[in-house]
């Protein structure tokens, strides 16, 4: 999927809100989508103005977190970071 994309955008406000609330750097949060295990799941709740996606992936420290993201103009934009919670732990480790 990520193979015709030109890379990351981030939105100032985004990167401060999840390295403030969540202590997810941008880099972690690029890093899951690396991960040759990770889990994407379509967002439909939160896609009224654009596509939305989920990915839960671990990062080179094996710290697994799940991310909000879309694509805009051939990249990806990061929405929100955080450590995954109980629920999308299971759906990665199944």
């Amino acid at each position: 999927m990520f193979d015709e994309l030109d890379g990351f955008i981030w939105d100032k406000g985004n990167y401060l809100k999840n390295l403030v609330k969540h202590n997810i750097t941008c880099q972690e949060s690029e890093e899951v989508f690396f991960d040759e295990n990770q889990i994407i799941i379509k967002d439909e709740l939160h896609s009224v103005s654009e596509q939305r996606r989920l990915i839960i992936g671990k990062t080179h420290n094996d710290i697994l977190l799940s991310v909000v993201f879309t694509v805009r103009n051939n990249k990806i934009r990061i929405i929100s970071a955080r450590r995954a919670p109980i629920k999308e732990r299971r759906l990665y480790e199944k």
